[in-house]
């Protein structure tokens, strides 16, 4: 048996970019990156542990849902990537860094998934417009990635949060307080 090492040249690389995201451009990427990653997961949780009314139509939504996190999580860290940021999308930065709220353990009715996943694109959004103007000012281009997510994101959550809508009664929580 013939064993081949492989042998890499060690020739040294530069690049010359016109632009390379600063130290808060990259924290905030990273931030939106680990927000939409556990809303993936919170959405593949929801998808396998819901049941009760409507069960089919809110399963087959959360499969939208999880599809535009996961389009979104691999858009923004191949942004930081051509921005020169290494993005960190292991499952220990996500628990240790994200934004939003636990999802439910277990078996948990539709009425409580709409519910808890609703929160979660809120939060994911809530990032992502926390973070917008600084993202702008540092770079457009970037921005213009934010408001694709905002847009879908938020009209995600207004389609799944129409099955829990009560006609001329529902209000936004931040009226309640």
């Amino acid at each position: 048996m013939t064993t081949t090492a492989t042998q890499h040249r060690t020739e040294r690389h530069v690049s010359h970019p016109a632009f390379r995201a600063d130290e808060q451009l990259a924290g905030h990427l990273q931030q939106v990156l680990v927000d939409l990653n556990d809303l993936a997961l919170q959405g593949k949780q929801a998808h396998w542990n819901a049941v009760g009314p409507n069960f089919r139509d809110l399963h087959l939504q959360l499969d939208e849902i999880v599809d535009a996190a996961r389009e979104f999580t691999d858009a923004v860290a191949e942004r930081m990537r051509a921005l020169y940021v290494v993005p960190d999308g292991t499952s220990a930065r996500t628990a240790a860094q994200s934004s939003l709220p636990a999802f439910p353990r277990g078996e948990v009715v539709t009425g409580a998934v709409i519910d808890a996943i609703v929160a979660s694109i809120y939060a994911v959004t809530g990032t992502v417009r926390e973070v917008h103007d600084a993202v702008d000012a540092a770079d457009p281009t970037t921005a213009d990635l934010l408001h694709t997510i905002l847009e879908r994101l938020e009209q995600l959550a207004w389609l799944t949060d129409a099955e829990r809508r009560v006609p001329e009664a529902s209000v936004p929580e931040a009226l309640l307080a």
